[in-house]
Order: structure tokens, then sequence, then C-alpha cells
């Protein structure tokens, strides 16, 4: 049995962030797993900057209400969930993806959750577990699947290199410089094509 585990965010709809601070007019929102590859440091330097704007969680939701996934994402996903089972793996949070699943045509989804207050306030965050991608991609092994993983930022990493195979999308150059064993592609066609390589493998 294969399984196909995907990120979210700049793989099949754009980055919540980069929207986020297009809408609101504070460039350093648009700072993501792209840029940062400490998670923690990240969303802690998002909720300092959150609290210090008075912004709060049904600002962001409208924000994402408007976001449509990207060109071609759809169209993807479809073919892909004929082909094989497919995941999405992403260190978004429920209280964002709903919207967005239901564009893509609701695929399974593994992420976080906020701790939000009464008034909309988004005090933490609690993730779904430590290196949760990484952690996933194993646990499926361990029920002998064969399992694809790809994503686009320094937090896929863990998962790409546990999988059986992988490859990056639309990585930034950094990534794509520092990880060159992994293989890159740009445009969804190339990428149904990597995958449909690893779907005629076998693995042990």
């Amino acid at each position: 049995m294969h399984i196909v585990c995907l990120d979210l965010e700049g793989v099949l709809v754009p980055e919540i962030w980069i929207a986020f601070a297009e809408a609101t007019g504070i460039s350093a929102f648009r700072r993501t797993t792209r840029d940062e590859p400490d998670y923690d440091a990240l969303m802690h330097f998002r909720l300092d900057l959150l609290n210090k704007n008075r912004l709060k969680l049904p600002d962001i939701q409208r924000v994402i209400a408007a976001i449509d996934p990207l060109p071609g994402a759809v169209e993807f996903v479809n073919s892909l969930r004929s082909r094989t089972q497919v995941v999405i793996f992403s260190d978004t949070y429920t209280e964002f993806a709903a919207p967005l699943m239901a564009k893509l045509g609701y695929p399974t989804l593994f992420c976080n959750t906020l701790v939000v207050g009464e008034d909309g306030t988004i005090t933490g965050y609690r993730l779904r577990q430590t290196n949760g991608k990484r952690e996933a991609v194993r646990a499926l092994k361990s029920l002998n699947i064969s399992v694809f993983a790809a994503g686009d930022s320094f937090n896929d990493l863990g998962m790409i290199h546990e999988a059986h195979a992988g490859c990056l999308f639309r990585a930034p150059n950094t990534i794509r410089e520092s990880e060159q064993s992994i293989p890159c592609v740009d445009e969804y066609d190339a990428f149904l094509g990597v995958i449909d390589q690893f779907l005629s493998r076998e693995f042990a």
C-alpha cells in the first residue's frame, strides 16, 4: 500500500501568514517556515506581533475565508486521490484550516490547535506532537505502508527524509541548495510524474 503525504501551505494553498501580512499591511507577518527553521521561535514571534497590534483570531479567519487554492491545486489533488491515498500533514491549525479543506474537497488533514481566549485573543498553540510530520511518516512506515512525502519548507524536511521517497515543491533557493539530494519540481504535472514513479515501485 502507498500513501502520499503533502504539506499544505505553499504546496496546495497560498501561505496564510503572507496573505495576512498583505491584508494588514504588517510586513513582518511574511516570515514563514520557508525562512525560519525554528517553528517555536516563529510562532512566538507571530503571537507577540498579534498582541502588539491587537489582532485576534477572527481577523485572521476573515483573511483565510478569501483564500483560494493555488491554480491547478484542486485538479492535482483530485488526480492524486484517484491514484492513491493522500494525507496532508501541516503545521497550520484547525481554527484556520476548515474553509481551505472545503475548497480542496476535504482531504484528510493532520494539524495543530490554537489556544484562544473568549475574546478571540490567541494566547498560545498546541502541537499535535513534537516533529509531528516526521513522526507521522514514521508511524505509517511501521504499518508497512510505502510513504512519499513532499513540501516546500524547512519543517517538511524531516518527513521527506523519513519517507521512502519524496520531493520538494516550489521550494526557495536556500532549501534547494542545502538539500540537493532531494528532487525539486515547480509544476503540478511534473509533481504527478515524480509520484507516479514512486507508485510504480515496491519498497521493503
